[in-house]
């Protein structure tokens, strides 16, 4: 594993990860993470990926983890930026250090939702989706719907003004967020566009992706339902070409996948699936 320091275009500091495998099979997987979750919780994965020979790509969004400032308060941030230019800087290093690899991006939660914001995600050959939908509070479950309307229509606005940055970790959401990731957040559960109305913030090359998508859901994420990862295979992305795999929860040694769980270590045997798609 090999720590790296990017640049965005705009000078910020993003902390990235490399892995390599001893033999190489020149494929290349980069890993966007969900909202909130560090490189971190991926390394596991990356590395049972690069003993299989891939070379996988981790890193940390701006005022995320390692790439985190020393005071969140006001830190200019949004998924906007993750997007246009956290995730072009990953891009842009691909592009110019693996250019004969096979591409894949997994894209974990809004992981995927940033990759209409950026023009080199036509570099992939392929996406893999885990746990990310349009979250409009309509597409989701009832209870779900209850806890999202409470949280991030009293809760989040009222916690993000008060501290200048959402401490997301206080309500077992994640890593604390920027102010303007918080309301980004905010606008893909209350918003009914959704992932499209983050993207009229910014060039949108969505539908210019064309490439084959495998997309997996966990049958016990609650966060997630049918009817929004339709619509954002139908709404957002619609010339993407799916394929669908719905993990069972006694699929799982734990019995339990989530949200971010299937990349925890004791889910091991599910990452063949992964494995599988992309070999």
């Amino acid at each position: 594993m090999e720590k790296l320091l990017l640049q965005t275009f705009d000078e910020n500091q993003i902390v990235a990860h490399l892995f390599k495998p001893e033999k190489s099979n020149h494929k290349l997987l980069l890993i966007n993470s969900a909202t909130g979750v560090k490189q971190q919780i991926y390394f596991s994965f990356a590395q049972f990926l690069a003993s299989k020979g891939f070379t996988v790509l981790t890193y940390d969004y701006r005022g995320i983890g390692l790439s985190k400032p020393q005071k969140m308060r006001n830190y200019k941030a949004s998924m906007r930026i993750w997007g246009t230019r956290d995730y072009k800087a990953l891009t842009l290093y691909i592009i110019q250090n693996f250019p004969a690899h096979q591409k894949f991006c997994l894209g974990h939660s809004v992981g995927a939702l940033i990759l209409g914001m950026n023009k080199d995600s036509f570099i992939f050959n392929e996406f893999l989706f885990v746990g990310t939908q349009n979250a409009f509070i309509g597409n989701l479950k009832w209870r779900t719907k209850i806890e999202a309307l409470l949280g991030f229509g009293i809760v989040q606005p009222l916690f993000t003004e008060l501290f200048g940055y959402f401490p997301a970790n206080w309500f077992s959401l994640g890593e604390s967020l920027p102010k303007n990731c918080a309301y980004d957040w905010r606008t893909l559960i209350l918003n009914r566009k959704s992932t499209n109305k983050l993207l009229l913030k910014t060039d949108d090359f969505s539908k210019d992706l064309n490439q084959k998508v495998f997309v997996i859901q966990a049958e016990d994420d609650v966060w997630l339902t049918e009817k929004g990862i339709k619509s954002l295979l139908n709404e957002t992305y619609p010339n993407l070409k799916p394929t669908y795999r719905l993990i069972k929860t006694s699929e799982s040694a734990k019995g339990e996948i989530g949200h971010v769980n299937f990349f925890r270590s004791y889910n091991k045997n599910l990452w063949e699936i992964i494995v599988n798609e992309i070999e």
